[in-house]
C-alpha cells in the first residue's frame, strides 16, 4: 500500500467518526513506517478538514464532529511517545475563544474551537453569553495570541467591537490578533471594528488563523 494511500485510509477513517476505526488506521500506518507527524498531518488532520468540509455543507451534524475529533485525538495518543518531544508540545499558537455576551449561540463557535485545536493550536473555549472582560482577563491568563469573538445575533455583535475597543484600552491590542464570525459578521464589518480577521466557517477560522500567526 502506498503512502498516498494509508493517508486516504487514515483521513477516511476520522470521517466515519469511530475511535476503533481510526486507532486501527494508525496502528496500521505505524507499521508501515509513516512518520508519526505525517500520519497526523497528511492522514487525521485532514480527514478533520474533510468533516468540517462536510458540515458545512449539512452532510454532517455537530455529534459527528465532535466524535471525529475525538477519534483523531485517540489517534494522535497512539502517536505521541514515537513524536520528537518538541512536536508534542509545540503548538502553533494559543487562542481564546468564546461567544460575546448577551449570545446564547455555542454551535458554530464550539466546532471552529474543535477545528482550531485539531490543526495544533491551544484552544481556551470560553463559552457563550461570556461578559467582555472575561475575554480579557482570560488572554492574560493564558498570553494568547489570537482571541475568537463569536456573534449571532446583530445586537451582540457590538460587543465584537467592545472587545477591540477594550484592548486597545488597556494597552494590550497590538499583541494579540482578534477574529471575528458569526450569522451577522462579514468582513466589512471586520474592517469597520478594526479586527484583523472574518472567518465565514470553522475551515476558514483555520486558514486566517494560520495566516496570521504563522
Amino acid at each position: 500500500m502506498s503512502n498516498e494511500e494509508m493517508f486516504k485510509e487514515l483521513s477516511d477513517a476520522v470521517v466515519t467518526c469511530k475511535k476503533d476505526v481510526v486507532t486501527a488506521a494508525v496502528e496500521k500506518a505505524k507499521g508501515e513506517g509513516i512518520p508519526p507527524a505525517e500520519i497526523i498531518e497528511k492522514g487525521l488532520a485532514a480527514g478533520m478538514n474533510e468533516v468540517g468540509v462536510l458540515f458545512e455543507r449539512g452532510k454532517l451534524f455537530l455529534p459527528h464532529v465532535m466524535m471525529a475529533a475525538g477519534a483523531m485525538e485517540e489517534g494522535v495518543k497512539l502517536l505521541e511517545a514515537d513524536l520528537p518531544k518538541d512536536a508534542v508540545s509545540k503548538k502553533l499558537g494559543v487562542i481564546v475563544n468564546g461567544t460575546v455576551e448577551g449570545d446564547v449561540h455555542d454551535i458554530g463557535k464550539s466546532i471552529v474551537s474543535t477545528m482550531l485545536q485539531s490543526a495544533g493550536f491551544e484552544v481556551h473555549d470560553i463559552g457563550r453569553d461570556v461578559p467582555l472582560q472575561d475575554f480579557i482577563d482570560k488572554i492574560k491568563e493564558t498570553d494568547a495570541d489570537m482571541v475568537g469573538l463569536s456573534a449571532l445575533m446583530t445586537t451582540t455583535l457590538q460587543g465584537q467591537k467592545d472587545v477591540i475597543e477594550m484592548l486597545k484600552e488597556q494597552g494590550m491590542r497590538d499583541g494579540i490578533k482578534v477574529m471575528v464570525g458569526g450569522a451577522p459578521a462579514t468582513q466589512a464589518w471586520a474592517e469597520k471594528i478594526g479586527a484583523d480577521c472574518y472567518a465565514e466557517n470553522a475551515s476558514e477560522a483555520v486558514v486566517k488563523a494560520k495566516e496570521l500567526l504563522l
